[in-house]
């Protein structure tokens, strides 16, 4: 079979490998499309994602959709499309049992955090754990069913947020913040505002529900105005607007991955105006709702703008490098 290995910083080759065969309690898939994360883009262009180095041939990818081609147990049969929980869930601690994706130990496909690396989906074929797996249901495409995991990432943060009331801003429109302007919409929040560096970004955030756009560094962003803003693009200013422009008692949801270092953000308002900043990671039983939400809304599917087989991967990581040009890029395999 064919899979994309990862060698170092923009080193990545499409090379044959052996097919995996499934042990008890796994399942054979055969990979159709896989989402490119940001995390897939650290990974590639500078070979490694935040700590996380990448020390031996890696598979990247963990959003993904596919068929069961081979389950031992007969449970799963051939060619049932499904889409996968990346999770592999560690050590329950005390006090956060409904949050496992918090616990330690745990792993996560296409991720360099240990060694040996938990290898990811970007393969003609993958094994998985059965409990992993999320059957499709009628009328949602492959193609759109490798968004149930960033849409998962998107749902998490609004369950976060709790009560979302009728006004929210999000700030960076790139694939992630997308999905939260089209969850946003799903749950019927009046006014949706979204705030980016550029102008394509925001086009594709209005065609997905959005309301009110601000093309950051041209336009004003107003302050204390939202009960809610999700900052999604990890950038020190971003997170200094999100709480400029979060309401009084106001929630800061912080999505973007921000850096493993000392940044300046100015958060004087956040005393000020008793403004709770809170950290989102993954999901834990999102994707269930993600699911069904892009089963029941084929608008969501707009956030995918390029397709490339997996012969052009390296052209796709740039694509998807460029926020511009690109929203969600998959890969077909």
């Amino acid at each position: 079979m064919k899979g994309l290995f990862i060698h170092g910083a923009q080193d990545m080759r499409l090379e044959d490998v052996t097919t995996p065969e499934p042990a008890d309690g796994e399942v054979l898939l055969r990979v159709r499309y896989v989402g490119i994360c940001g995390s897939d883009l650290h990974y590639y262009f500078h070979g490694k994602n935040g700590e996380n180095v990448v020390r031996e041939p890696f598979a990247p990818g963990h959003e993904l959709s596919a068929t069961v081609e081979a389950d031992p147990s007969g449970e799963w049969a051939k060619g049932t499309p499904v889409t996968v929980h990346p999770a592999r869930y560690g050590t329950p601690v005390d006090g956060i049992g409904d949050r496992p994706h918090l616990w330690p130990g745990g792993d996560y496909l296409g991720s360099a955090a240990d060694f040996p690396h938990r290898q990811g989906a970007a393969a003609e074929y993958v094994v998985v754990e059965k409990p992993m797996l999320r059957g499709l249901p009628e009328g949602l495409s492959l193609r759109d069913a490798a968004l149930a995991e960033p849409l998962g990432v998107a749902l998490h943060a609004l369950t976060v947020a709790g009560d979302l009331g009728d006004r929210a801003l999000v700030l960076g429109a790139g694939p992630v913040g997308l999905l939260i302007v089209a969850a946003l919409a799903a749950r019927g929040v009046e006014h949706v505002a979204v705030g980016d560096i550029q102008e394509a970004a925001l086009g594709r955030a209005r065609a997905l529900g959005a309301h009110e756009t601000f093309h950051i560094g041209r336009d004003e962003v107003p302050t204390t105005s939202y009960p809610v803003v999700f900052e999604c693009s990890g950038a020190p200013a971003s997170l200094t607007q999100a709480v400029a422009s979060a309401s009084r008692a106001g929630v800061v949801v912080q999505v973007g991955m921000l850096a493993d270092a000392a940044i300046g953000v100015n958060l004087a308002p956040l005393v000020s105006k008793e403004v709770q900043l809170r950290g989102t990671f993954r999901f834990s039983t999102e994707i269930d709702e993600a699911v069904d939400l892009l089963a029941t809304n084929p608008s969501i599917s707009q956030v995918v703008t390029h397709v490339f087989p997996a012969a052009e991967a390296v052209g796709a990581f740039e694509t998807a490098k460029d926020s511009a040009a690109s929203g969600k890029v998959l890969i077909a395999f």
